[in-house]
């Protein structure tokens, strides 16, 4: 890549040269980002992912520009257009839009008013107007002919031309540009046709709805795009057409005089028609993007969370897929995960079958030494969950409500009949929501991410830049807490640094040919494992009870000699090394740094040698609803409850308190103090207590607070609720910047410049 977009790529993202030159390097290379930030740390600088990954982003889309720069330089000279100056003027471009508006007028265009004027030979009367010297414009009676009828038809031709040459000129369209930065309104309304529609109802906060865009969070944004999509508003962003026109006409207009005043009709023409429009477009794109890529974080951030949820671990369970009529599916795993019984039982109405239900859940906890229950949180997942509470087992044994979105999905799915051919869809579901309590990472690569339910406006986004995203963070989760390779599915495996779905095939039928994994070493017999795939992969592939301590660990094969060094040293074998802390205590870290080993290195191998093979995870904890709220009729406002986070957004976060509607925390009401980003306060999953401030059975909407007795939370600016056209701006005071704004300022600031 070019030295110039290296040097902005590092300026951009505040890193150093060096920094984002090895990144560029190494991904040349085939490394992959968990691989870079965590075995290249002296390469990269001690990136974290996330930083790795803008590195990335940033150079794909150099790659891209410089790309799309070639073709531009070859078409331009194609024309015999190309001038050492203008070629220059391309290569020195760093942006796309810049880059399209300097080969906007050399572009093939489609049929337009201008190019038929320039057919009827009306350029040479534009070429003149436009110079604006003071000539007549009766002058165009020259260019009436056969296909020109009248002199205000060629004046009219030329105009048209005129109006598309003052469209394309990079300054206009710049200055038309920052003037949306700074003074563009996002605007809805409700078609009339539809306003008294049922479906329509949900959008009636935008019906008549006016604020500047710089101001838009992006699930508003992402809100009326819905309603405009769905065909109930119409939504557009403007600026004042006095205010543009007059801030062209000093770009533009030079004198006074006949030939201006053409030029000036032009230039209103121009803007009405051509350049509005156009970067109106833009700026819809734009806010677009930037909402997008604001939800993507957001779904994101809240599946990275789902998926390093606490797991309960090599656990024997009994797991239920909770419903009415059509009864309780029961499935018992044992600790591996595997499907070793399943029946229903049927203790709901219509049947009630309690007592027989609660004998069947007895005999099974006792009969497969049951050591934990999970129950789905859907359909009767309450009412299931009060029949469990009230056995009697003899024994401890734990009981979890888990979170079922997207069990119907995988209980439907080609991997679901391929693990289990031979039972029906109720049953995979079931044994789905037994193995998320086990291990939710193992179980959850297996869904549709866009189906766990954790996103904002998921299926409105960019769907192609949601799924890099989304293949990105499992990536991230899964090489974070590693893989044992003798359990791991196909499914799990396709997700480690390096592995391929062939590759992945490989090692499940290796494995199933030649039994376990003995040492990482021999994951090099896998057909297609070559050696840069190896380095990729191994350090994140662990085999519990390989002979080799550190197969077991993170601790890359490329360092096993380092970890030997060190036993050596203190005259110890690798076990008390990893076993013994008063041994660990003699290792000097600095005496092993090496040109091929720094000290990032070193020192992650320490970390690693004090808990070799750790679950980065938490420890779960069990949790029970208030047992006299079950349904929302039993919700009244002022009860302090307990509840789980399922969803975070921009505007707050939902909790499930135990009944089917989850409650809204708005972002107001999370904190007594101010909070900027929910993410801040709250994370997925999380235990909290919350107060009821309001309950709307018809609308079904639970409002509540994590605000605590006796402290004031300052007022936020974060979220306004929207407001319509009348709405006064009144000592508004500015509000902290979203990902678009942010983008919009830095507009703002290339103009100012």
């Amino acid at each position: 890549m070019d030295l110039k977009y290296l040097q902005r790529i590092a300026q951009k993202l505040n890193l150093s040269l060096k920094q984002i030159n090895n990144v560029n390097d190494l991904q040349a290379e085939g490394a992959t980002i968990p691989f870079m930030a965590r075995y290249r740390k002296e390469a990269t600088g001690n990136m974290d992912e996330v930083q790795i990954g803008n590195a990335v982003e940033e150079i794909k889309y150099f790659t891209e520009l410089d790309k799309r720069k070639e073709t531009v330089i070859k078409t331009i000279e194609g024309l015999g257009k190309l001038t050492p100056e203008l070629k220059q003027k391309i290569e020195d471009c760093f942006e796309a839009t810049t880059l399209e508006d300097i080969y906007l007028p050399f572009k093939p265009k489609r049929k337009t008013k201008a190019t038929q004027a320039i057919e009827k030979g009306l350029e040479p009367l534009a070429t003149l107007l436009f110079s604006q010297s003071d000539i007549d414009p009766e002058t165009a009676a020259a260019y009436v002919k056969e296909d020109v009828k009248d002199v205000k038809e060629a004046l009219q031709g030329a105009r048209d031309i005129m109006a598309e040459w003052i469209s394309e000129q990079e300054q206009t369209r710049n200055k038309v540009r920052q003037l949306f930065t700074e003074e563009a309104v996002l605007r809805s309304k409700v078609l009339n046709s539809k306003k008294e529609e049922a479906d329509a109802q949900k959008y009636r906060d935008y019906f008549e709805f006016s604020e500047p865009l710089s101001q838009s969070p992006s699930h508003r944004l992402l809100a009326i795009r819905r309603g405009e999509k769905e065909g109930f508003l119409v939504m557009d962003i403007t600026i004042e057409k006095e205010v543009a026109v007059e801030a062209l006409e000093r770009i533009v207009i030079k004198q006074s005089n006949k030939a201006s005043a053409e030029v000036k009709k032009a230039l209103e023409d121009s803007y009405e028609r051509l350049l509005k429009s156009s970067i109106e477009n833009e700026f819809r794109l734009l806010s677009k993007n930037k909402a997008d890529e604001e939800a993507i974080n957001v779904f994101t951030e809240n599946l990275r969370q789902l998926l390093l949820a606490s797991p309960l671990g090599s656990k024997r369970v009994l797991a239920l897929d909770p419903g009415f009529r059509t009864g309780c599916k029961l499935v018992c795993l044992d600790a591996q995960g595997n499907l070793v019984h399943n029946t229903a039982i049927y203790p709901h109405p219509p049947q009630q079958e309690w007592q027989k239900s609660i004998a069947e859940l007895k005999f099974l906890v006792d009969r497969y030494d049951i050591d934990a229950i999970g129950i789905g949180n859907g359909t009767a997942g309450r009412e299931t969950e009060q029949l469990v509470r009230s056995i009697d087992f003899g024994k401890p044994v734990s009981v979890f409500q888990v979170n079922e979105s997207g069990a119907s999905i995988y209980s439907a799915s080609e991997v679901a009949r391929e693990e289990f051919p031979d039972q029906d869809v109720t049953v995979r579901g079931a044994v789905s929501i037994g193995r998320r309590l086990l291990d939710p990472l193992s179980e959850l690569v297996k869904i549709d991410a866009k189906s766990i339910g954790v996103g904002q406006y998921q299926h409105d986004v960019n769907q192609t830049k949601l799924k890099e995203a989304l293949d990105r963070v499992v990536e991230s989760a899964v090489n974070f807490v590693g893989v044992d390779v003798n359990t791991a599915s196909r499914h799990l495996l396709l997700y480690v640094s390096g592995l391929s779905a062939t590759l992945a095939k490989n090692i499940v039928e290796y494995r199933a040919k030649n039994g376990a994994f003995k040492s990482r070493e021999e994951l090099k017999k896998v057909p297609l494992m070559g050696p840069k795939t190896y380095e990729q992969c191994a350090g994140f592939l662990r085999i519990p009870g390989a002979q080799h301590p550190l197969d077991n660990s993170s601790v890359h094969p490329e360092s096993y000699a380092i970890v030997e060094s060190m036993a050596k040293d203190v005259q110890a074998s690798l076990e008390d090394l990893i076993q013994k802390n008063e041994l660990r205590k003699k290792v000097d870290p600095k005496k092993y740094i090496s040109e091929k080993a720094g000290a990032f290195t070193i020192e992650d191998i320490m970390k690693e040698l004090e808990k070799p093979g750790r679950d980065p995870r938490a420890v779960i904890e069990e949790f029970r609803f208030d047992d006299t709220i079950k349904t929302m009729e039993d919700v009244k406002v002022g009860m302090v409850v307990p509840g789980i986070v399922t969803n975070i957004t921009n505007f707050g976060c939902f909790v499930d308190i135990g009944v089917k509607q989850d409650g809204l925390v708005h972002i107001s009401q999370l904190s007594n103090t101010f909070v900027s980003d929910p993410n801040q306060v709250v994370k997925l999953q999380q235990r909290v207590t919350v107060t009821v401030t309001e309950v709307d059975i018809n609308r079904k909407r639970i409002a509540l607070t994590m605000k605590t007795a006796g402290g004031e939370r300052p007022a936020s600016n974060t979220e306004r609720r929207p407001v319509n056209k009348q709405a006064t701006a009144s000592n508004k005071k500015p509000e902290p910047l979203n990902a678009f704004q942010a983008k919009l300022m830095e507009l703002k600031k290339k103009f100012d410049d």
